[in-house]
C-alpha cells in the first residue's frame, strides 16, 4: 500500500470516527432533553405548545385539584366580581384622596370599575380586567387600554381590610402605570408580547394568555407531552416534559429564582426562560454578596435564603420546605417538622433553648423566632388619611437569630435569653 493510500485511508477512518461520535452525541443530547423529559427546549415557549393545566387532570387529578388552592394558582385571574376581594370584604368601596377627590369602586354593566370623581363629577372610569395577587397580602388590578395593560390606582390591602392607594403611588389619582412583560412573567404562566424589547410601551395579545402560575410554568409547555402519552398510554415514563425533581440543585434554584430572586435585569425577552435553563443566560445576575439586612423581605426570597447558614451548609432548595402542589401557607407546624429533619440531636444542631423551654413551646415558635415577619420597604400602601405609607408584613427567608423577636416570644425573660443565644 502506497504512502498516499495509507494517509487517505487514515483520514477516512478519522473522518468516519468523527461522524460516529457526533451522531452518538446528538442521540444522547436529544434523548436527555426530550425522551427523558428533562427539558423539551426553549423554542417550545410559544402559546401553541401550551396545553393548559386543565389538560393535566386526566392523569394527575389529585395534584391538579390541590394546585387550584395554591397561592401560585391564585396569583392572577380574570376579574369577575366574586374574585375581587376588596369589593366583597372592604369596609367601604371608596378611597378619598383630598376633599372633593375620590375613587369609587362600582358596578357598571356587570363589571366593576374604578371611577375617579372630582367635585362630584366622574372624570375617568376604568374596568377591572385582571386580578393580581392571591389575597393573602392583598390584590391589585389591571385594565386593558387597546393592546396595553395598566394598573388601577386602588389596591385591596388584606391586613386592614380596606382599599388603599396601590404600592408605590403617591397621594394622587394615577391610572397610567404601564404593566410590563417582566411583571407578567412572575404573575402568569404565559403572555404573548407583541412588542418585545420596548419595556415601558409593550403591547400584548389578549388571546394568547395563560393566567396563574400553573403546571406548565415549572414543567414546561405540555402539549407535546400530552399528545405523546395519549398515543402511547402504555409508556408510564413522563416524556417531553420537565420533572423539576430531577433537575440539579442549581437548576431547581434558578427555576424559583426567576420570580423570587429580586429585581433581575433581563438579557432575553420575557417568557424565554423555562425550567431547566440557566438563569444567567436570560438575566444579568448580581453575583455580589449582600448583607441580609439590605435585602427586602419581598421579592428576593432567594437572596435571603442563600445568605443563611442553613443554605450554605446543606443542599437545601426552595422545595426542601415548600410544596408546589399544595397550599401550605400558614401551616407553621408543617414547616417546623421540616426544620427538625435537620435540627435534631444526632446532628448537634438543636435549639439553644432546648434545655430551658418545653419542647412544645419551641416547636410552636421555631419559625417565628428564626424567620419572623418583618416590614417590607418595597411593598408599602398609602391608607386613606395617612401621610406615611404602611408596610406589608412578610416572613423573611433569612434564617437566623432575631434577638428582639425571641424576647417578645419569651415575654421579657431576657436574662435567660441572653445567656443562651450568645453561647
Amino acid at each position: 500500500m502506497g504512502l498516499m493510500t495509507i494517509i487517505m485511508f487514515k483520514n477516512h477512518l478519522k473522518h468516519r470516527h468523527y461522524w460516529v461520535i457526533t451522531l452518538l452525541a446528538a442521540i444522547v443530547f436529544f434523548s436527555n432533553r426530550c425522551v427523558s423529559g428533562e427539558k423539551p427546549g426553549a423554542s417550545d415557549t410559544v402559546f401553541e405548545n401550551f396545553a393548559g393545566s386543565s389538560s393535566c387532570q386526566g392523569c394527575h387529578k389529585e395534584i391538579y385539584e390541590s394546585h387550584l388552592e395554591t397561592l401560585h394558582h391564585l396569583t392572577s385571574d380574570t376579574a369577575i366580581i366574586e374574585k375581587i376581594l376588596g369589593y366583597n370584604h372592604a369596609r367601604k368601596n371608596s378611597f378619598v384622596f383630598h376633599p372633593g377627590l375620590f375613587i369609587n369602586v362600582e358596578e357598571q354593566g356587570g363589571q366593576l370599575h374604578q371611577v375617579a370623581y372630582q367635585n362630584g363629577v366622574a372624570k375617568i372610569s376604568r374596568p377591572f380586567d385582571y386580578v393580581i395577587g392571591s389575597g393573602k397580602k392583598g390584590q391589585s388590578y389591571l385594565y386593558w387600554l387597546d393592546d396595553y395593560l395598566f394598573q388601577l390606582p386602588l389596591t385591596y390591602f388584606t391586613a386592614t381590610n380596606e382599599w388603599t392607594n396601590s404600592p408605590g403611588y403617591v397621594n394622587k389619582v394615577q391610572f397610567n402605570r404601564p404593566i410590563t412583560s417582566r411583571c407578567l412573567e412572575c404573575h402568569t404562566t404565559y403572555f404573548k408580547t407583541e412588542s418585545p424589547g420596548v419595556e415601558k410601551t409593550e403591547r400584548f395579545s389578549r388571546a394568547e394568555v395563560i393566567l396563574g402560575v400553573e403546571c406548565e410554568k415549572c414543567h414546561g409547555a405540555a402539549k407535546g407531552h400530552i399528545n405523546y402519552h395519549q398515543a402511547n398510554d402504555d409508556d408510564k415514563k413522563g416524556r417531553y416534559i420537565v420533572n423539576p425533581s430531577k433537575l440539579t440543585r442549581a437548576q431547581n434554584l434558578d427555576l424559583c429564582r426567576l420570580c423570587h430572586g429580586g429585581s433581575l435585569s433581563k438579557s432575553q425577552p420575557s417568557f424565554s426562560f423555562t425550567a431547566g435553563d440557566k438563569l444567567s443566560d436570560f438575566f444579568s445576575l448580581d453575583s455580589s454578596i449582600k448583607n441580609a439586612s439590605d435585602i427586602d423581605v419581598h421579592g428576593n426570597q432567594f437572596g435571603l435564603l442563600s445568605a443563611s447558614k442553613c443554605f450554605t451548609n446543606s443542599d437545601l432548595t426552595c422545595t426542601s420546605c415548600h410544596s408546589a402542589h399544595k397550599k401550605e401557607s400558614g401551616q407553621l407546624d408543617l414547616y417546623v417538622s421540616r426544620c427538625i429533619n435537620c435540627h435534631q440531636q444526632p446532628h448537634g444542631k438543636v435549639c439553644a433553648l432546648t434545655d430551658k423551654q418545653p419542647e412544645n413551646f419551641l416547636r410552636q415558635n421555631c419559625i417565628d423566632c428564626h424567620m419572623p415577619k418583618l416590614p417590607s420597604r418595597a411593598i408599602t400602601v398609602l391608607r386613606e388619611g395617612d401621610a406615611i405609607p404602611t408596610s406589608a408584613m412578610m416572613r423573611t427567608h433569612y434564617i437566623g437569630i432575631y434577638k428582639d423577636e425571641i424576647r417578645k416570644i419569651l415575654q421579657g425573660d431576657t436574662t435567660q435569653l441572653n445567656n443562651n443565644i450568645n453561647r
